[in-house]
């Protein structure tokens, strides 16, 4: 991986990116561990597992320097949760339930400085590393690095999937596929033909606009699935399945010894 890129230049470059989430394990060393796995990136959640911003910041930080993006999913679609996350050192910014072309260019917003966005400004702080020099050239390169995340995972997101990738400033379209399946009122049911086809609008809408479609992959089949509808961007599994299922394995294998 070329570290002389972010994340989101190598994507835009038409790189397969592939990270984790995390839910659970907020240590300092996540993002070495993730980085020597061959991650490109790590999703920080903030949405379901009751972190705070004090916890993404020092994670954020740990980041520095590993060539890993800090990606962070913030609990709702709100510009203290985007910019907050994104003054605390995020390379990119995942919104839940994003549902419609209006409410994404407003996401994008938050994202960026005026005259081209309304966040707002403060620099020699951690998102800049605390460095000196141009306010301009650190609005720039922001810019370059923030990558913006929208979830397709309502019925009226999926709807709208083509005018939200429209949007300028949205990078990823991201599947939420429990929640999809749980508004379209077929809860995880991954093989219905009516999955199949979001699926498949998602990817669409990404390749017209000349996106990236995004999703989580719990296993190679699953992204090999996804793969040929055009997906591109795959957080292979949260850290608390990964230790799980890699504990259970070993248990089962040392048990069987009798």
């Amino acid at each position: 991986m070329d570290t002389s890129l972010t994340l989101k230049q190598r994507i835009q470059a038409g790189h397969t990116a592939l990270g984790s989430m995390v839910f659970e394990f907020f240590s300092p060393g996540v993002a070495r561990i993730a980085r020597e796995a061959g991650a490109d990136f790590l999703i920080y959640d903030m949405e379901h597992s009751g972190t705070g911003i004090d916890t993404v910041k020092a994670q954020c930080a740990a980041c520095a320097g590993t060539g890993l993006a800090p990606i962070v999913r913030v609990p709702h679609h709100d510009y203290s949760a985007v910019a907050g996350a994104l003054d605390a050192g995020a390379h990119g910014i995942m919104v839940p339930m994003v549902a419609s072309a209006a409410q994404a260019a407003e996401l994008v917003s938050f994202t960026r400085y005026p005259p081209r966005g309304r966040r707002g400004a403060a620099f020699g702080m951690a998102h800049d590393g605390y460095r000196a020099g141009s306010p301009l050239e650190k609005m720039a390169a922001a810019e370059a690095r923030t990558l913006v995340v929208a979830m397709i995972e309502t019925v009226e997101g999926l709807a709208e999937v083509d005018a939200i990738a429209a949007v300028p400033g949205v990078d990823v379209l991201f599947l939420g596929h429990f929640d999809l399946t749980n508004f379209m009122g077929i809860p995880a049911a991954f093989t219905d033909p009516r999955f199949e086809q979001a699926l498949a609008d998602i990817g669409a809408a990404a390749r017209r606009h000349g996106k990236i479609a995004g999703t989580m992959a719990g296993d190679a089949a699953w992204a090999a699935r996804l793969h040929a509808h055009g997906f591109r961007l795959f957080a292979c599994g949260i850290d608390v399945h990964l230790y799980q299922q890699a504990l259970a394995g070993s248990i089962r294998a040392v048990r069987a010894l009798g």
